[in-house]
């Protein structure tokens, strides 16, 4: 698999679902998600991906789920499993702790916050492909939350549209090792161009604009 050309004239880091409900303490959806993230290392790998790509003027789009309000899904002819349990549950719930951003995931100037989507994909109904091209991004590298739904739904749509697709797969979590697998044994491999870990990753990136003008 291919692992090369990360640049910020190409590439955007898809920061996929960074909610308090899926990251924090306290948030409806960790305690099903804690064990994975931390064997993984979820929080600090996200972090250094986050600080990694920042430094390089590699462009964050946030990739959030939709916030759960009043009225949502009504009368729906097609309610997926999925969207039910989010309504039941108030996942994500507009106006609540738990639907706002972990704090070490805000955006800054010049980062995306792409329209929320409904179900698994980033892309369906939003305008993350729009937006993604209006800044001449052709690579995506994909972390956050929560692989086999929305990393896994979101990556293999960005291949169909044409994109280079990278999974960081410590910087990825789920609900349990089998979700894992289903995920970077079976269903990646078929479809990204490449699946690093977070070292990898940063050892495929150019040197950061200071440390190339100290080097010259």
């Amino acid at each position: 698999m291919e692992a090369v050309g990360y640049s910020s004239a190409n590439t955007g880091l898809l920061l996929v679902d960074p909610y308090n409900d899926f990251l924090s303490e306290g948030g409806k959806l960790w305690p099903r998600a804690k064990t994975v993230a931390e064997q993984v290392g979820l929080l600090d790998h996200m972090r250094q991906v986050l600080a990694a790509t920042r430094a390089r003027g590699i462009r964050t789009f946030f990739v959030a789920h939709r916030r759960t309000a009043p009225g949502d899904y009504q009368d729906w002819e097609h309610l997926s499993p999925a969207q039910e349990a989010s309504v039941k549950g108030q996942i994500f719930a507009r106006d609540s702790w738990g639907g706002e951003f972990h704090p070490d995931f805000q955006p800054v100037d010049g980062e995306i916050r792409v329209h929320e989507h409904w179900s698994s994909s980033g892309f369906a109904n939003t305008d993350l492909d729009f937006q993604l091209k209006q800044h001449r991004v052709s690579r995506i590298v994909l972390i956050g939350m929560r692989a086999n739904t929305c990393v896994d739904t979101t990556a293999r749509f960005g291949q169909e549209l044409g994109y280079h697709v990278t999974l960081v797969r410590d910087a990825i979590a789920a609900f349990s090792p089998a979700e894992m697998e289903a995920t970077f044994e079976v269903n990646a491999p078929v479809y990204a161009h490449a699946i690093l870990t977070t070292e990898e990753f940063l050892d495929v990136l150019p040197p950061c604009p200071e440390e190339y003008g100290a080097g010259r």
